[in-house]
């Protein structure tokens, strides 16, 4: 398909050129190149349509890479990858050495900062900003956010922080959960254009010298010019933070954007634009649903995304089944997630139970502080919760729960690798930031009624716990639909060999069975990390002459140095092997491709253990 305008874009530069009709152009080839390559190759869809306008004004208007460009999270900077050189590239994305699904500074001079996460990039532009005033440069540093993003208190932690400095720091908020009111129109955008022109900005500076003198003259225009503001912006939150505020307006007129961003360009401070977009901007189907066409697999354009084949439950589902039958059972239950009802399987347990269900947004740190003030009610909280995110409320987790050794009951979702959300996104370190610390107990289920079952006995433990399941589907073992409570800190033995013991914790325990065959090793599902079954590890040590532990963790302080410390403690002299995750980050691809490439596959584990035999 041709694109006249869009074909003949390589970098930011040349579009800057165009005129407003050539934008609005550009916009509509932009829109249909993204629908038609992210129907190819899959990723995120309806962010992306949402910010193609936005995307196009900032480029235009700013001389990028001179001027920093920082987004938020960053799943919706497809159309910021292909008007800065990669759009050759974007039927690679997200697969193995192909883009990113999030900026990448490796990847572009135009990503000025990695994210994967929400809420950094107001901290990360307000420090390139001071940077640039240190050493004397002169540009212009613009953080793009989303409202889901301005939940989290990190947010608001740099907003304070820049709002109190004289720096010259652009906040765009791109509210997209909203739809775009009456006042959104012809009126507001010209009040956006009249409150960041160079009248109003004139008379507000000269207006603020002649009164500073009268004190209390001063303070009463101060707030009456925000009260004057008040009656047409949403609020002036933003205003007491020390920025100067505008908008809101439409983020898909491009007739609005561009004047506003000019105008704000020109002023020096910390200035804040208020936008609002329609996530699927463009494509009905994506509008209408935003949530289902928030990451896609390949579709077709003309008939959206199908429904999928019925198959065997990922481990998401088989948390969600779990939830509400717990819940049915025991009213003490109380689920929580820090905004991923979606992707935790929390949808049937918020319609089932609606008074015990809390979305406290992107605020993992008071996600897990709520969980511990409820715990000492004596409710049994439960929190639902990626691997990658629990990282970011770990002082949380460490002094308001475990400390006080308070019940609560982490169900740590995409543990290990995660494809194609890549390193960002990756449950690498779980095991190891768990397991040290006091009265923690950590659970790896090997499959999906363990999974359930381990679910049901952390529930039931009277501390603090954690049961770690990876991303999307196990290897088919059907799900006892009754619970039972498994023996705390005792793992089985599965297969009985010789010489070779491999010690396996969850999901590696089938690719260790497959190897074993081929080894005539003996197998245990260890089950737990924390408390370490013990016992089997000394009976384990006292019969083979090569122990084998293999983690889809970090090798380092994972569940193998767990061996080794209780192997160590009990005087027990054995070789140990430890296969797990590199100490590297795993970059991006098809998690079985992954695998393998860090000798996590059967192969690999059967090659590792020859060549350390062949020593």
């Amino acid at each position: 398909m041709a694109y006249p305008l869009l074909d003949n874009v390589n970098l930011p530069a040349d579009l800057r050129g165009f005129d407003q009709d050539q934008l609005k152009q550009l916009a509509g080839e932009l829109r249909e190149f993204l629908l038609d390559s992210i129907s190819k190759t899959g990723g995120h869809f309806a962010s992306n349509l949402g910010t193609i306008e936005l995307t196009i004004a900032l480029h235009h208007v700013f001389e990028t890479p001179h001027d920093r460009l920082v987004w938020d999270v960053g799943h919706q900077t497809y159309p910021h990858k292909v008007l800065t050189g990669r759009k050759s590239r974007m039927d690679t994305m997200r697969k193995y050495h192909g883009l990113a699904g999030f900026p990448k500074r490796e990847e572009s001079e135009y990503d000025t900062f990695g994210v994967g996460h929400s809420s950094t990039s107001i901290g990360a532009a307000h420090g390139m900003a001071e940077a640039s005033k240190i050493q004397g440069q002169r540009r212009k540093v613009v953080a793009v956010i989303g409202d889901g993003a301005m939940t989290a208190g990190q947010a608001f932690e740099a907003l304070f922080n820049a709002g109190d400095k004289d720096t010259d720091l652009l906040v765009v908020l791109n509210d997209n959960e909203m739809s775009i009111s009456p006042n959104v129109g012809a009126f507001n955008a010209y009040l956006a254009k009249l409150l960041s022109g160079r009248f109003y900005q004139g008379f507000r500076s000269t207006g603020s010298k002649v009164l500073e003198n009268v004190p209390p003259l001063h303070e009463l225009v101060r707030r009456g010019e925000e009260h004057v503001k008040g009656l047409f912006s949403p609020s002036t939150l933003f205003e007491e933070f020390g920025f100067h505020y505008v908008g809101p307006i439409d983020g898909h007129d491009l007739d609005a954007l561009i004047p506003t961003l000019q105008n704000l360009k020109s002023l020096s401070g910390p200035q804040f634009l208020h936008i609002v977009t329609k996530k699927g901007q463009g494509y009905k189907l994506a509008e209408g649903d935003p949530v289902k066409y928030h990451a896609v697999t390949p579709f077709t354009p003309a008939d959206g995304m199908a429904a999928k084949a019925a198959s065997k439950p990922s481990y998401t589902q088989i948390f969600g089944d779990w939830l509400c039958d717990m819940a049915a059972q025991d009213a003490r239950l109380v689920g929580i997630t820090p905004a991923m009802r979606e992707g935790s399987g929390m949808v049937r347990f918020e319609q089932l139970f609606p008074t015990r269900y809390y979305d406290v947004g992107i605020a993992e740190q008071h996600a897990v502080t709520f969980a511990a003030g409820l715990a000492c009610e004596g409710l049994k909280p439960v929190v639902a919760i990626y691997s990658t995110f629990l990282q970011r409320a770990y002082d949380q987790l460490i002094h308001d729960v475990a400390l006080q050794n308070l019940p609560v009951v982490f169900a740590i979702d995409r543990a290990g690798l995660v494809g194609a959300d890549g390193p960002t996104h990756a449950g690498s370190f779980d095991i190891t930031y768990l397991r040290c610390i006091p009265n923690m107990a950590v659970l790896c289920p090997a499959d999906e009624d363990e999974c359930r079952q381990m679910l049901y006995t952390a529930f039931q433990l009277d501390q603090p716990s954690a049961v770690r399941y990876p991303r999307g589907t196990g290897p088919g073992v059907a799900v006892n639909q009754g619970f039972t409570a498994l023996p705390v800190g005792k793992g089985v033995v599965r297969r009985q060999g010789k010489r070779i013991a491999i010690l396996a914790f969850g999901s590696m325990l089938t690719p260790a069975l497959q190897a074993a065959e081929a080894l005539d090793a003996t197998v245990a599902n260890m089950r737990w990390v924390k408390p370490l079954d013990v016992e089997l590890v000394k009976q384990l040590a006292e019969t083979h002459d090569l122990l084998v532990t293999v983690e889809e963790n970090a090798i380092m302080g994972g569940a193998g140095s767990a061996v080794i410390e209780a192997m160590a403690a009990q005087g027990l002299l054995k070789p140990v092997l430890q296969l797990g995750l590199p100490d590297r980050y795993v970059d991006h691809g098809d998690p079985a491709l992954l695998l393998a490439e860090c000798g996590l596959d059967a192969a690999g584990i059967t090659a590792s253990i020859r060549q350390r035999l062949a020593m």
